[in-house]
């Protein structure tokens, strides 16, 4: 018999947190979150408790763990687009959808109890997290940033009652080496761009030296650019804080291009971070002094990079600098290197990120779904 339980007891917590961890042992392609990261879930966090409630339940069969779901009402995000939903997160299950329907169901009970008319997701807190059910690329290594499951999930949840609401596609980017006269090309546009509008490429010896100058310029673009997309948020300080902590540590001067104005405004930028993905799938999440060892090392030499964020201020859209980004990202790409470049996620219809990416040598390699529900 299947029970679901409510997540409160130290244990209950740990095999929340490692159920993913058996699930997907040895399979080459999945990579955990941190395992640090995952507890801190259940501890007062100051980055989400004043914009979300959430719960967590574990399901069990006989006393074995064989099923788990988080569910998350962001307060900010319903308030923003006027709507009632429950997100639900981190939703792992064996075959079975028996165990399947009872997780769902007990998300469900609770988000109706507080009002909310509709479940969607997966989804977390903010559109920083993880995000996306994994439809396409099952043979590829998920990024850092992006979570893995088996092709099952999607009969699971579409059994539920739920429907596509929207997708995203990730892309592996190469630097165009048969195409060389297209990239020369392209340079000569941006020297035409860069001397009409007096624009600058930035150059800091540091993170913290560009952070120290230019953070309010950069989360004020962030939002700019980003606001309007789908499941995003608004971003708190706290979350500032914590998505300045990660850059700090994953992202390096080289991995930054900042372009300025002649008033030393920033007006587009582009970042990505060395993949650290093998080495945070050896030591399953957690951050043992051999595991420290090894991101150092994909750090200092990366094989793959992963895209981050990029935008560019509205006003600027139409004057060739999206092709300023694309043309230092190649060059960036040849300056580090590596195999490739993981773009990580972009929405199906954002006309605008896919077609800069068109100049490199590009494959569309996984697909990713975000499902809605009417609650019942």
């Amino acid at each position: 018999m299947i029970e679901v339980r409510e997540v409160k007891t130290r244990k209950e917590i740990k095999e929340f947190v490692n159920l993913p961890l058996d699930l997907y042992y040895k399979n080459k392609y999945f990579v955990p979150c941190l395992y640090s990261d995952e507890m801190k879930l259940f501890k007062k966090n100051p980055v989400y408790a004043s914009c979300a409630d959430t719960i967590f339940y574990n399901a069990y069969d006989d006393g074995k763990i064989v099923g788990r779901i988080q569910g998350i009402i962001q307060r900010d995000a319903n308030k923003k687009w006027n709507r009632k939903r429950v997100r639900f997160t981190r939703f792992d299950s064996i075959n079975d959808q028996e165990v399947a329907n009872l997780l769902f169901d007990k998300v469900n009970d609770w988000a109706k109890e507080k009002g909310m008319t509709e479940i969607v997701g997966p989804l977390g807190f903010s559109d920083l997290d993880r995000e996306g059910l994994l439809i396409e690329g099952f043979n590829y290594l998920s990024t850092f940033e992006e979570q893995y499951n088996y092709p099952y999930y999607q009969k699971l949840i579409e059994n539920y009652g739920f429907e596509k609401e929207v997708d995203w596609v990730e892309e592996e980017l190469r630097y165009p080496y048969d195409r060389e006269d297209e990239v020369e090309k392209l340079k000569d546009l941006s020297e035409r761009v860069f001397s009409r509008y007096n624009l600058h490429l930035g150059k800091f010896k540091s993170i913290n030296q560009f952070l120290k100058k230019h953070h309010e310029e950069l989360f004020n673009l962030i939002e700019e650019c980003y606001s309007d997309l789908y499941g995003t948020t608004p971003i708190t300080n706290e979350m500032r804080d914590s998505l300045i902590a990660g850059f700090k540590f994953l992202v390096k001067p080289r991995d930054l291009i900042t372009i300025f104005n002649e008033k030393e405004e920033l007006i587009a930028f582009g970042f990505g971070f060395a993949s650290i993905a093998k080495a945070i799938q050896k030591s399953y999440g957690r951050l043992t002094p051999f595991a420290i060892i090894r991101i150092l090392k994909s750090i200092r030499n990366p094989k793959i990079i992963e895209l981050a964020l990029i935008g560019v201020k509205k006003e600027y859209m139409n004057k060739g600098v999206p092709a300023l980004i694309v043309y230092e990202m190649m060059m960036y790409l040849k300056r580090v290197g590596c195999e490739h470049l993981e773009t990580n996620l972009n929405l199906e219809d954002n006309s605008n990120i896919l077609n800069l990416f068109s100049r490199f040598d590009r494959q569309f390699h996984k697909r990713r779904r975000s499902f809605l529900k009417e609650i019942k």
